[in-house]
């Protein structure tokens, strides 16, 4: 399968569209892809676009310690299944956007990792079928207020501030998610380097295991973990999330109330 890239895009006009994404042409869809969404015959340049975020879901399901060198490096055990929480969709930031860091915390940090983006949903999904539920992958910063993970013993308001969920640039479909490079910057200086090969739970299993817990939904969002070399934001930084076969993910950074 060849790879197709799906954004969703703020036009000039006042709209916003999905659209497909052919080099710096936009193929404006009726809807988002996942729902059957079709070309309209509208196209539109990239640059008389602005990128949104390429996913709008009603569920953000994340993974944790889903690799071992990031578990040992936070001094954790290895899960015996894949330990799941959730972001809020408040949480979501477009590409290009700002990570705002929240007064209430002294230590945010930048988890770089593969997103996966249901297409079709369902429940108590198989692990031989799990795939077929797959849309496509973008990336993901899982934004985390490290301090407060520690303090409140779960993860709901530590990874869920406004702008904690920085998704994109696009969806792509045709990639095999099985081993990709995962790469996190700050400032241009390599923090994070992994490989998707490294998970200890795969994709398929993933969406399995989630499934069984509650229904899958066109759009939802899985972020699969993170590799080792998780480390601090500051105001003023620059993030970058890279997954291979989908692009680079840039976001600015500073303290909320600070210009």
């Amino acid at each position: 399968m060849t790879s197709q890239r799906y954004g969703r895009f703020a036009f000039e006009d006042g709209t916003v569209a999905y659209a497909r994404v052919e080099g710096d042409v936009l193929l404006v869809l009726s809807a988002a892809p996942w729902y059957g969404g079709r070309e309209t015959g509208r196209q539109e340049r990239m640059s008389a676009a602005r990128r949104l975020a390429p996913v709008a879901p009603r569920k953000i399901l994340c993974i944790g310690r889903n690799y071992r060198a990031h578990a040992k490096e936070m001094g954790a055990d290895i899960p015996k299944a894949p330990l799941l929480f959730l972001k809020a969709p408040s949480a979501l930031l477009d590409p290009g956007g700002t990570v705002l860091l929240p007064p209430e915390s002294s230590r945010v940090e930048h988890e770089a990792e593969l997103g996966v983006v249901i297409g079709r949903g369902g429940r108590r999904i198989a692990v031989e079928s799990a795939m077929d539920h797959v849309f496509g992958y973008t990336a993901v910063g899982d934004i985390t207020a490290r301090d407060l993970q520690k303090a409140d013993g779960q993860w709901s308001r530590a990874k869920g501030f406004d702008t904690f969920c920085p998704v994109g640039p696009e969806v792509v479909r045709g990639i095999d998610p099985r081993r990709l490079r995962v790469v996190g910057r700050v400032n241009g200086q390599v923090r994070q380097d992994g490989n998707t090969s490294d998970m200890i739970f795969p994709v398929d299993r993933l969406v399995s295991h989630l499934s069984q817990a509650m229904t899958l939904e066109p759009g939802d969002l899985i972020a699969t973990g993170t590799p080792e070399g998780v480390g601090p934001l500051d105001h003023g930084d620059e993030l970058e999330v890279e997954v291979e076969g989908v692009g680079v993910l840039r976001v600015d950074v500073r303290a909320e109330g600070r210009a």
